[in-house]
């Protein structure tokens, strides 16, 4: 009976283990003083929420260490999600913490960003190799298989640092990374089950129900942001799981929001410095809609769906589709 019930068990012990740990964590950032420093040019609405903690994307992953040392047998794919996300959390940690001390919304410059990120994936890279890992990509829906052979390196870094950045980008308005993010990891958790990988489905699992506890203190009005912490190391996980199910490109519609408002940034510049014009309001995308009078709750609940519809497609084409 529980391994049939495992994922539901795995969800619920870290979605508990979160809850139990935000009321005692958040008060120590605000005595720290850990609070967010809220930019200049975004909506002057945020204003209000400077102060707030931030770097609560400890709790995230306080939960999910807990949960899959409980529930996953620790294997070499269970190691590799746990670097990519640890990884890219420390990266979002420092660059936390320098905003923090400097009391700035500038933490890490964009090339020692960037710098940790590619060699993080460098790291990545040779663990899969060391795992006899699958260089082939799967086109979502076929029975499609194209071989990268050494073209998989400079495709992985393409990955592994896209998704944090685009999951980063989303982390912008209370319980929208956090809901949107336990609904992709929702549709990974299913997907890997089916494919009976299941240490990374527990893993997958372990991650929605840590971010659920954490939506609890995140959701409108938040009293805690996760940060760079949280959001560099959702990016990682993601981008791992997507790697050990080989879904690397169906990522692209299970991540369908992360994607959209990764567009709508890099749309917002060209368009700027080709054409002097703006193309949104203000960019990220959730911000455009911000400013075209939606409030910050039915912002998020609309993407909320999105990424429902997304998931699911995503679901189907690997699931359903390839029957």
């Amino acid at each position: 009976m529980f391994a049939d019930n495992v994922l539901l068990v795995t969800i619920v012990a870290a979605f508990l283990i979160a809850v139990l740990i935000g009321p005692l964590f958040i008060p120590v950032l605000r005595r720290l003083k850990f609070g967010q420093a809220i930019r200049e040019e975004g909506p002057q609405s945020h204003q209000k929420k400077a102060g707030t903690p931030t770097m609560g994307g400890t709790i995230i992953l306080m939960a999910l260490i807990f949960t899959v040392l409980k529930f996953a047998n620790i294997t070499t794919e269970i190691l590799f999600l746990m670097l990519v996300t640890l990884g890219y959390g420390l990266i979002g940690f420092l660059d936390d913490y320098i905003k923090i001390i400097r009391k700035r919304n500038l933490g890490l410059t964009a090339k020692q960003k960037f710098t940790g990120q590619v060699l993080l994936a460098v790291g990545a890279y040779y663990l899969l190799v060391q795992m006899g890992h699958d260089t082939t990509l799967h086109l979502p829906g076929t029975p499609w298989k194209l071989e990268l052979g050494l073209f998989y390196f400079p495709f992985l870094l393409f990955l592994l640092v896209g998704t944090t950045n685009a999951v980063n980008l989303t982390d912008g308005l209370d319980g929208l990374l956090a809901g949107t993010g336990a609904i992709a990891f929702g549709a990974y958790a299913i997907i890997a089950w089916i494919s009976q990988d299941f240490d990374t489905a527990i893993f997958s699992a372990a991650v929605v129900g840590a971010v659920l506890g954490f939506l609890v203190f995140n959701a409108h009005p938040a009293r805690v942001f996760m940060g760079d912490t949280g959001s560099l190391a959702l990016g990682g996980a993601l981008a791992g799981i997507a790697i050990m199910t080989k879904t690397e490109l169906l990522l692209a519609v299970i991540g369908g929001v992360f994607v959209v408002e990764t567009l709508s940034v890099i749309l917002q510049v060209v368009s700027f410095k080709t054409r002097g014009k703006r193309i949104f309001r203000m960019s990220p995308l959730h911000h455009h809609f911000e400013l075209t009078g939606w409030s910050e709750w039915r912002v998020v609940v609309t993407f909320w769906l999105v990424g429902i519809i997304f998931a699911g497609l995503g679901v189907y084409l690997e699931v359903v589709a390839m029957r």
